[in-house]
This record gives C-alpha cells, structure tokens and sequence, in this order.
C-alpha cells in the first residue's frame, strides 16, 4: 500500500497532533507579537532565522544547496506565494483579528485548492464530492464574515479578506510547488530554498518600511513569541512536515487542516482572552464538514459502516433464539 494511502501508525498520529499545534500555535504567537512589532518586521524576523536554523541543520537533515542552484528562480516564486505573501497577510490581518478567527478562515486553504486545481491543472478535476465540499467550505466563510461585508469594507472586513488571500496564496503555492518533484529536489532542500528566498525579498522590505532600529525594545514575551514563531511553527514545523510527508504521504498529512485551528482557538481563549462569536463556531464546523468531504475518507469510512449494518441485518433477523 503507497504512503497515500495506508493507515497512519500511532506516531505518525503523534507527529500530526504535534504539527497542528506547532502551526495552530503559529497564530497565536503573532498575536502575542504584534502587541509590539509591526507586520513586516515579524514576517521578516521569522523567515530569516527559520532559514537559518534549516541551514543549520543541513547534515542531519541532508540538506543539498547543489540542487537548489537550478532551481533558484522557482524557489524565488515559491517564497513569494508560499511565505512572503501569505505570512504578511495573515499577521496584518490579525492586527485586527482574533488568532482563532484567522487560523479558521485560513484553513479553508484546501477548499479554494480543489477550485483552483480544477481551473489551472488538467489531472484535478472537480467530482460532485469535492464540488460539495468546497460548497460547506464557502458557506462556511461566508457565514464568518457576512456581518462584516454587510457594514461596507471596515478594518475588520479587510482583515478577513486579507486571511483569505494569504490561503489563495497558499493554495496557489501547493499547485505550483509539485514541479520540485520532478525537478529531483527534496522536500527539505525545497523548504530552505523558499525561506532563504522569502528572506531575500522581506529583509529589505522590513528595513525601508518598518526602519526596526527606531522601534522601541520588544519585551521578553514578544520576542519569544518571535523565537517560537520561527523555530517552533516554522523551522520544527517543517521538518514534522516533510517525516510525516514521507511515511504517511500527502493525503494522511493534510488532515492538519482540520486540527490547527482547534489549537488556535485554545491558546487564544486562554492565554490571549480572545472570545469568538457564535458564528465563528459555526463556520469553523461548516468548514471542517467541507475538508471532509474533500478528503473522502469518512465519507467512505461511513459508507463502508452503513453497508456492513444492512449486511448484518438480515443475518440477525434469521438467528434463531436460544
């Protein structure tokens, strides 16, 4: 059985409670940084030492620059749309946002996946499944920020809509990133080569933009919620990542999805204050049924128990009694 399909074994359970709340945590550390820093100086801070620690990491990670040279104008793009891109969106966005709120909208990453999979690819077309589940993920964002969209383009609205765009970033970033495959780079080398890339573009910016010397000194709190950012949610998060990408493939990995932002919520409400409306709450669940049902594997898990049920019905009605 390939790695995309076989069942995940008890650590690979393990790893991937581990990356969803390494990337559910995500949000909550830059909740708690831009208390104090501004956007591009947080995006900037946890990229280049992400970069960093993976570098420094290269000979256990077997890290290859060789195979990056050739790569280096795809690895520019994939920075771009994979980190520089969407990390700015979302941390601006939470300047305004609960971190719970963010991490729900953006986990309807893979709902705008599947569409746009099925416009740019040849091989990925959409079913009835998947049209389905993109639906309940749609609804589901559109129950999040309907309100908002009601009262015209506030910060609020804004925010959202930023959330948003850093998924299509995302989701766009997933599509163009399988050319690495065939192009014989590894998944770490990949993660390196983008970071390092998203470094070079967001250095510079934070320094024009956001002239850091002049900010005032972050407290203790703030600067480790930076360290945590890029060493625990990005650096650590990668390497989970690409383990369990490796034993139990892509399909069994995305199922991060449907976790992180449970953990978002938690650590926000406890350790932030933060307080979602109900509606949150319901968006979350429409979009949790929409992954689902793009996944297809409790829907096929469910049809397997319904047709074993009707099978041991009639054995039961013919079992004659003691």
């Amino acid at each position: 059985m390939s790695p995309q399909q076989r069942p995940m074994t008890p650590f690979e359970w393990g790893l991937l409670l581990l990356l969803s709340v390494l990337w559910g945590g995500s949000f909550f550390f830059v909740g708690m940084a831009v208390k104090q820093l501004p956007p591009f100086t947080i995006v900037a801070l946890r990229v280049s030492i992400a970069a960093a620690l993976l570098w420094l990491t290269a000979p256990a990670t077997g890290l290859s620059p060789q195979n990056m040279r050739a790569q280096i104008g795809p690895l520019l793009v994939l920075g771009l749309l994979n980190n520089a891109i969407p990390f700015t969106l979302i941390v601006w966005g939470q300047t305004h946002l609960a971190s719970g709120l963010a991490s729900i909208l953006n986990a309807s990453t893979p709902v705008i996946t599947v569409v746009a999979a099925h416009f740019l690819t040849t091989t990925e077309r959409l079913n009835a499944r998947k049209i389905a589940g993109a639906l309940f993920g749609l609804i589901g964002v559109a129950a999040m920020i309907a309100p908002d969209l009601a009262h015209g383009l506030r910060q609020d609205l804004l925010a959202e809509l930023a959330i948003l765009g850093a998924a299509l970033a995302y989701a766009l970033s997933s599509l163009y990133g399988r050319r690495f495959r065939a192009a014989g780079l590894a998944p770490i080398d990949v993660a390196a080569g983008q970071m390092t890339a998203s470094s070079l573009m967001l250095l510079p910016l934070a320094l024009i933009v956001d002239r850091p010397w002049s900010l005032p000194a972050p407290s203790l709190e703030v600067a480790s919620a930076v360290l945590g950012l890029a060493a625990l949610s990005t650096a650590l998060a990668y390497v989970v990542y690409f383990r369990i990408l490796a034993g139990a493939g892509a399909t069994n990995v995305v199922l991060v999805t449907l976790l992180a932002p449970a953990t978002s919520v938690l650590l926000g409400a406890f350790s932030l204050g933060e307080h979602l409306a109900p509606r949150d709450f319901l968006g979350l669940l429409l979009i949790a049924t929409g992954l689902a049902l793009i996944d297809g594997r409790p829907v096929q898990a469910t049809a397997r128990k319904l047709a074993c049920f009707r099978q041991l019905g009639p054995l039961r009605g013919r079992a004659k009694p003691n």
